[in-house]
């Protein structure tokens, strides 16, 4: 440790902005007044009845969101949310069960919602979906029902 530094609050705030000054990378723009967010939606089932190793399924959850990021890269949305990469934001959201997840899909699919539906390969079993970056406003209504992965 050094002598001349103090690590106190205050102090750690003002040496790792000595450090790591706020940049255009490291902060939102502030051209920007809508919030973009990939929303992920996992089987809880997976884990709570079917006893899948916690692991496994944050693997899945993984697999969609990067699935959806690249199947929609050229998209202004997907292109402004990877712009802003240390403030890029994601919500998990759990779906009960295999049929309420592959309803969601459905719904998504009838209202244009662009997404991935990953299915786990070769047991072809559905196990969670990603959207591609939307502004918040615009899908919210449609996962509003749908809890936080616990």
């Amino acid at each position: 440790m050094h002598p001349e530094r103090k690590h106190e609050p205050a102090g750690c705030v003002i040496s790792a902005l000595a450090i790591f000054p706020f940049n255009k990378m490291t902060m939102p723009s502030s051209g920007s007044s809508r919030r973009l967010v990939q929303y992920v939606i996992v089987r809880s089932d997976l884990i709570h009845t079917l006893s899948w190793p916690l692991g496994a399924v944050i693997t899945q959850a993984c697999h969609a969101a990067t699935a959806a990021i690249h199947l929609h890269y050229s998209d202004p949305d997907t292109q402004e949310y990877l712009a802003e990469l240390d403030s890029m934001h994601k919500v998990v959201l759990q779906a009960p069960d295999e049929a309420s997840l592959s309803a969601l899909s459905s719904t998504l699919l009838e209202k244009d919602i662009a997404h991935k539906l990953w299915m786990e390969q070769p047991e072809n079993i559905p196990t969670c979906l990603a959207l591609k970056p939307y502004p918040k406003e615009t899908v919210q209504p449609f996962l509003k029902k749908l809890k936080l992965f616990k």
